[in-house]
């Protein structure tokens, strides 16, 4: 499982790196040119996807589109994580008011609908991919939060936070040297459900018109322009191969993500060590 979520992610990580290098040397169209192409054309060999009712190269914008998605993705879970991870381990070693405030807001900010919560943040930062992956953060911040402040609550108990506190190492030096190592082994797990989450999320912005600038090409966006096309005059490749893709990229990571829990869990440690036994 882990495997087959591995290959699909690093595919599409290729597709995002390869695709400006395609367009340099003129294997692969500029995705916001138009006026050059037939509108609604169907897949040919001159446009392997088609084209839209505008004249864009879906095959392009399709390829450069995980370009996008993964620069939102990776700015998003960075931010998140930044600011989560940090926030989570002061919390649960200091404790007091401090631990019981950020309970308060993070518990807040955790049972509102991540969508509902993007689109409103959307609303306020507007569109652009730094918005756009602060608006995707927000979401997020309280999943990392809530994960390493439960570990830091049961690891500073440990003799060896004791013996550290004992000999007079300072908060910080406890927090970096011997808390973080022992309470993210859960983060890579939640990192990558959350980027397929975020991914899903991206889409729903650019369907609603709030993700990423127009001239960028993105799959949300590129549904939502193709809904026309499909429903009057039966043009399919406008919405099948985005579409597509996209679910492709989200099983991918969520597949990953499974992969690396059943490797963090104790109990399939276990049961992989018995099989190869």
């Amino acid at each position: 499982m882990m495997r087959v979520g591995l290959v699909v992610t690093l595919f599409f990580v290729g597709l995002a790196i390869l695709a400006p290098l395609l367009q340099t040397f003129g294997w692969l169209q500029n995705p916001t040119e138009f006026l050059d192409n037939p509108p609604h054309q169907p897949p040919s060999p001159e446009h392997w996807f088609g084209t839209t009712r505008l004249g864009y190269d879906v095959f392009s914008r399709t390829l450069f589109g995980s370009q996008a998605a993964l620069q939102v993705v990776l700015l998003a879970t960075g931010l998140s994580l930044l600011i989560g991870v940090p926030l989570g381990m002061v919390s649960g070693y200091l404790g007091g008011k401090l631990d019981r405030g950020l309970l308060f807001l993070m518990d807040t900010l955790y049972i509102l609908p991540g969508l509902l919560l993007s689109v409103t943040l959307a609303f306020v930062v507007g569109r652009g991919i730094l918005n756009a992956a602060i608006a995707l953060s927000i979401s997020y911040i309280p999943q990392y939060y809530r994960v390493v402040r439960n570990h830091t609550v049961s690891v500073k108990t440990e003799l060896f936070i004791e013996a550290a506190q004992a000999m007079g190492a300072s908060t910080g030096h406890i927090l970096r040297r011997y808390l973080f190592l022992n309470v993210v082994q859960s983060v890579p797990v939640l990192l990558t459900l959350n980027a397929a989450d975020a991914i899903l999320t991206l889409g729903g912005l650019g369907f609603l018109g709030l993700g990423l600038p127009e001239e960028t090409p993105e799959w949300g966006h590129d549904l939502q322009q193709a809904l026309d096309g499909l429903s009057t005059g039966g043009i399919w490749w406008t919405t099948l191969f985005p579409g597509l893709t996209m679910t492709l990229m989200v099983t991918g990571l969520a597949l990953l993500g499974e992969g690396l829990n059943e490797l963090v869990s104790p109990r399939s440690r276990v049961r992989l060590l018995e099989s190869k036994g």
